[in-house]
C-alpha cells in the first residue's frame, strides 16, 4: 500500500515538473531571439531554429488540409467516450455510479479545452503563414495538443473497455499510427513553427500525466474503500 501511495506521488511530481518545464519552454519563447520573421512582422521566439525548420521543410497546404480534416476523427472519438459515460449513468441512474476513470477522462477533456481557449486569447506564436488571409496563433500547436492528449487517454480507456487482447491491440497500434501521422504531417505542413510543435507535445504530456495519475489516485481509493467495506 505504501508503495502504491509512493508511486501516485511521483506520479504526480513528475506531472508538477513537465507542467514546470513547459512554463518555462513558453517564457523562453517569448523573451529569447525574438525577431520579426513571421507574415505581417509578426515577431518569433527562438528565430533562428525556426527559420531553418520553415525554410527546410517549407509550406504544403495539401497537407495542412489533409491533417486538419483528419483531425475530426478525435471529435468522434471524444464523443464515443462520453456515450459510454451517458449509458452508464441512465443504467446506473447515478453519476456516482458511473465508471470514475470515464469521470476523470470528462475533467481531463474539459481541461484540455480550457487550454486551447487560454492560448487563443493569449498569443504567444503567430503561424507562419496566412491561413485565408489571416494570421491565427499558433502557439502550441492545438492539433498537436489535441492528437497527443486524446489519443494516450482513448488507449488506456481502450485497455478496460475492450477485453479481446488481439483487437485491443489492433486499435491501439492504430490510434499511436494516427496520432504520429497527424503530428508528423503537421510539422511538414509548415502551417506552425517547430518550437509550436514542441510545445503542445510538452503541454500534452503534463495534461496526460496529470490524467494518469488522477486516475491512479481516484482507483486507489476505490480500491481501499472497497476492502474497508468487506
Amino acid at each position: 500500500m505504501k508503495e502504491e501511495k509512493k508511486k501516485i506521488q511521483n506520479n504526480f511530481i513528475v506531472a508538477a515538473g513537465l507542467l514546470a518545464l513547459f512554463i518555462l519552454y513558453t517564457v523562453a519563447i517569448m523573451f529569447v531571439d525574438v525577431q520579426p520573421i513571421g507574415p505581417q512582422g509578426s515577431s518569433v521566439g527562438f528565430a533562428e531554429v525556426n527559420q531553418y525548420f520553415h525554410t527546410l521543410f517549407g509550406v504544403n497546404m495539401l497537407l495542412y488540409s489533409i491533417t486538419d480534416w483528419l483531425s475530426i476523427a478525435v471529435l468522434f472519438i471524444m464523443f464515443g467516450f462520453a456515450m459510454v459515460g451517458l449509458v452508464q449513468l441512465i443504467k446506473r441512474k447515478s453519476l456516482f455510479r458511473v465508471d470514475s476513470s470515464i469521470l476523470v477522462l470528462g475533467g481531463f477533456y474539459v481541461l484540455v479545452f480550457l487550454a486551447y481557449l487560454f492560448f487563443e486569447f493569449f498569443v504567444v506564436n503567430y503561424r507562419p503563414v496566412l491561413i485565408e488571409g489571416v494570421l491565427e496563433a499558433s502557439y502550441p500547436s492545438s492539433t498537436t495538443m489535441l492528437m497527443m492528449c486524446i489519443m494516450p487517454t482513448a488507449i488506456m480507456q481502450f485497455h478496460h473497455l475492450i477485453s479481446s487482447k488481439r483487437l485491443r491491440n489492433i486499435v491501439n497500434a492504430f490510434c499511436g499510427i494516427y496520432a504520429s501521422f497527424m503530428v508528423i504531417g503537421r510539422v511538414l505542413s509548415g502551417v506552425h513553427w517547430f518550437t509550436d510543435i514542441v510545445g503542445g507535445i510538452l503541454l500534452s504530456a503534463t495534461l496526460v500525466m496529470l490524467y494518469y495519475s488522477t486516475n491512479q489516485l481516484v482507483n486507489s481509493k476505490a480500491s481501499r474503500s472497497s476492502q474497508r467495506s468487506r
